[in-house]
């Protein structure tokens, strides 16, 4: 884990506060926005220098105390606290992340029975959001969409950022964007080390829209939501998804029947999970 992350975490964070956002007197216009870093450390209760060293990963190794002190001050939601937390523990602790043991993204055998068993579109995605698996009835639905095409590389983010077509069919796209932004960055996380992961990342940094999401450090831990999309066959289709986990895989969910979300797939997705 570079020690710049926890650093760049902090500084993201800042600057997307305003002084009255936390009871300060706004004093005109700033050359940078948000947070000047004195008044971040005196809210938090710790040192400008002590602070600075933290942005700029020359101290990376803050107490619990100071950890907290700094999300209150910062505001961060559950999600951030997590990730917070996460790159408190990992930024001067190589031990405490994965090496560079490549991800299994072979389907197990349970895997394979859920996935063909759900009666709805499903799909297997790898850390770097690569589709490794599917049912036939996300095939049929994928397919008109271009997920399934040799340009998407069958993999989620870049079909979203690098497909021209891809913001008019997913009519939510900013949000799938944020989305899909939010899962690399938690991979990176947990799988620092990966190379895959990292040059999927790397490649993707072409597109401004990612490289803006990126550069924001977007965080969310939501395992579920709602995709509006136009489809070229059905017309406007809106269907919630879900997600499990599975270890370096994730099995998601596409509800494209509302009589599915009715039927309790899910549950019976997750009980056979925990029986197997």
């Amino acid at each position: 884990m570079a020690k710049s992350e926890f650093g760049q975490f902090l500084i993201s964070r800042r600057a997307r506060l305003n002084p009255g956002d936390v009871g300060l007197p706004d004093s005109g216009r700033r050359r940078t926005p948000g947070l000047r870093r004195e008044e971040v450390a005196a809210l938090a209760g710790v040192s400008v220098d002590y602070l600075a060293r933290l942005e700029q990963g020359r101290d990376s190794n803050p107490s619990v105390s100071i950890i907290g002190a700094l999300a209150d001050t910062l505001q961060l939601d559950d999600a951030e606290r997590k990730h917070f937390g996460w790159l408190a523990i990992t930024s001067d602790n190589k031990s405490a992340c994965p090496g560079d043991t490549p991800a299994d993204e072979k389907l197990s055998p349970a895997v394979e029975a859920i996935l063909y068993s759900v009666d709805t579109a499903a799909f297997v995605i790898g850390r770097n959001l690569d589709v490794v698996g599917w049912n036939e009835h996300w095939e049929k639905f994928a397919t008109p969409l271009g997920l399934l095409d040799e340009s998407a590389r069958r993999n989620l983010a870049w079909h979203t950022f690098a497909a021209p077509t891809a913001p008019k069919m997913i009519r939510n796209w900013a949000e799938v964007a944020d989305s899909y932004t939010s899962r690399l960055r938690a991979a990176t996380v947990r799988w620092p080390n990966d190379s895959e992961l990292n040059r999927t990342i790397e490649e993707l940094q072409q597109f401004p829209e990612f490289a803006r999401r990126w550069e924001e450090h977007l965080v969310d831990d939501k395992t579920g939501g709602v995709l509006r999309i136009a489809h070229p066959r059905n017309g406007n289709v809106e269907f919630e998804y879900e997600t499990l986990e599975l270890s370096d895989l994730c099995l998601v969910v596409w509800l494209t029947e509302r009589s599915a979300a009715r039927a309790n797939v899910l549950r019976l997705v997750e009980d056979r999970a925990v029986n197997d």
